[in-house]
């Protein structure tokens, strides 16, 4: 996968890791890091789907409509990388904290359904589910902070499937921080600002 990777002045820094929306690139997400912390090394990935030429981190077959085994196996590439990644830049796995939009918070959803105790933590701006009925439960014993930011003028994405995700995310161990703004799909300075006072709270 192509990637840009900042390294923090401390080199047990957590890992802040930017995943872009439909269209965007390993470029994308950059100027949103030191706006959510200027204390975390910065990993930033481009999807490996296209899209009428638009990158991806996965397949759909419609408007909110997934690609669900495309879904696992993207996943699964993207969880791989990690790994390899993270030895040859030498940041410490379990201290990975994904910040998505869209189809960037999907894939990281994605990573908390079939890697559960994978994340420190998640940002997910204007996620949906991105896997139903998957075939094992997933379970975190790690407890990790997950923020949510939905907008209540999202023709995108439907608020009670956004509730029924943040509780299912919180049944299954993690500790879901919901938010539903005023506005649309398009992420927010209000979205920056309360990610921002999250990652001051987790990740001190």
């Amino acid at each position: 996968m192509k990637y840009v990777y900042q390294p923090a002045a401390n080199k047990d820094a957590y890992t802040l890791l930017l995943l872009h929306g439909t269209g965007g690139d390993e470029q994308d997400m950059l100027p949103l890091a030191p706006a959510l912390t200027r204390n975390f090394h910065v990993l930033s990935l481009r999807g490996n789907v296209l899209e009428h030429g638009m990158p991806r981190f996965f397949r759909r077959l419609g408007m909110g409509v997934f690609d669900e085994p495309d879904v696992h196996f993207r996943t699964h590439e993207m969880v791989h990388f990690l790994k390899e990644l993270s030895a040859q830049e030498g940041f410490d796995l379990q201290k990975l904290v994904a910040a998505g939009y869209s189809n960037g918070a999907n894939i990281a959803g994605a990573v908390l359904m079939l890697y559960p105790e994978l994340l420190a933590g998640a940002m997910l701006f204007r996620p949906m589910q991105p896997l139903h009925g998957i075939e094992d439960p997933f379970e975190t014993n790690r407890q990790q902070p997950v923020f949510m930011s939905s907008g209540k003028m999202d023709s995108t994405v439907d608020p009670a499937a956004t509730a029924a995700y943040a509780t299912l995310l919180s049944a299954n161990g993690f500790n879901v921080s919901s938010h539903n703004i005023n506005t649309g799909h398009n992420l927010t300075q209000q979205d920056i600002d309360l990610a921002a006072g999250w990652v001051k709270e987790n990740f001190r």
